[in-house]
């Protein structure tokens, strides 16, 4: 099973890098981590949304609306989850911004929609038998390197609350992990650095450099 980071594929250097790591990883299902920005995929994949996407785009797929040539293989988690390979593959999509967060999802607009809420932590909060999450927002104590403090108090209380075996982060664009009360919880590079294979019986995570497209 291949995993994917951070793609920004709307540029074409980006999006030579998404393929070449679909082609080097050649697996039947991708995972990736947001800030996807393409929609047109060789394989089947489940992605969540980052802070940077096409939110029109995103905005139909959380309503089952898209049907079109710009977008093939891309199946949005949003609050939902999938059973791929034996493993229950749960995803949180968009990003934590405090003044956003008590709002309903309907009231978001423009680029405010790339921020999740009250509504989506609680949709997520109700999925059971999780073994993976999925999330571009970080939990507390994740050592990733960033200007500012790191970590979402609703992240800590998904994982607390679904209690994944695994957890996999977008958004910082660094290979970084730890264990949180059990669960392994991985920050994964972007997809032009890296790409994962996750093996679904053992749920190992190696990593390969993307070659040059």
């Amino acid at each position: 099973m291949l995993v994917l980071g951070d793609a920004h594929a709307a540029t074409p250097e980006k999006r030579r890098a998404l393929f070449a790591a679909y082609r080097e990883a050649n697996q039947d299902v991708t995972l990736q981590l947001g800030d996807l920005m393409y929609y047109d995929l060789p394989k089947p994949t489940w992605f969540i949304a980052g802070n940077n996407e096409d939110f029109d785009t995103i905005s139909a797929l959380r309503n089952g609306l898209v049907s079109n040539s710009d977008v093939r293989n891309a199946t949005l988690l949003a609050s939902s989850m999938v059973e791929l390979n034996g493993l229950r593959i749960a995803g949180l999509s968009g990003n934590y911004a405090p003044t956003q967060y008590d709002r309903p999802r309907a009231n978001l607009v423009g680029e405010r929609r790339r921020h999740f809420t009250h509504e989506d932590v609680e949709r997520a909060m109700a999925l059971e038998s999780v073994d993976v999450l999925m999330t571009h927002e970080a939990p507390h104590g994740l050592p990733v390197s960033e200007e500012y403090e790191v970590g979402c108090p609703y992240i800590d209380d998904l994982l607390s609350a679904l209690d994944p075996d695994l957890c996999l982060i977008g958004h910082h664009h660094q290979h970084t992990e730890t264990a949180i009360d059990g669960t392994r919880v991985v920050s994964v590079a972007p997809t032009w650095e890296r790409y994962y294979i996750l093996d679904p019986d053992t749920l190992s995570l190696t990593w390969h450099e993307t070659p040059e497209s």
